[in-house]
């Protein structure tokens, strides 16, 4: 089920993802003062595992989950059934009735990104997290829906170049 903007509480497996990160975070040196999260209940939770509390994290509503619209709550299936173009691209990610489209996520990126003047660890959901890294990459949007979308892991992003921390 797609939830964007919808609030379900983490998981299990979400936990346990988190958990990882906690430990895989633990083997950096020099990690970021500078912690930042989407204000939704399983990004706080997750940045609260994973970074060990969530005391000086920042809640940025530019990095909550995109608005699926219409399609909030849909299975994939449902999905499928009303598009008329590969499921597997992901362009329906922005072609959803009455959400966000990739200009809109887009731009609420750019402007957070355009504010971070230092290193910093951001927490936030499957789709902003691709665009976010996209952007960092230079990457177009074709690019960007060919971003790896693994959970549990480290996106390290650093002068254009991404390395997953597993």
């Amino acid at each position: 089920m797609f939830q964007g903007r919808k609030d379900s509480p983490l998981t299990e497996i979400g936990q346990a993802q988190a958990l990882k990160q906690r430990a895989l975070l633990a083997t950096v040196q020099n990690l970021p003062s500078k912690k930042y999260s989407s204000p939704q209940g399983r990004a706080v939770h997750t940045a609260h595992l994973a970074l060990g509390s969530d005391e000086d994290l920042i809640l940025d509503d530019r990095l909550r989950e995109i608005d699926f619209g219409e399609w909030e709550g849909s299975t994939r299936e449902e999905i499928k059934s009303q598009i008329d173009y590969s499921f597997e691209s992901g362009i329906w990610n922005f072609k959803s009735p009455k959400g966000e489209d990739f200009e809109m996520i887009s731009d609420r990126l750019r402007r957070f990104l355009k504010d971070i003047v230092e290193p910093a660890i951001i927490v936030t959901h499957g789709t902003t997290s691709i665009v976010l890294r996209g952007l960092c990459m230079n990457l177009d949007q074709a690019e960007i829906l060919k971003l790896p979308k693994d959970q549990g892991c480290i996106f390290h992003l650093s002068a254009g170049e991404e390395t997953i921390l597993r």
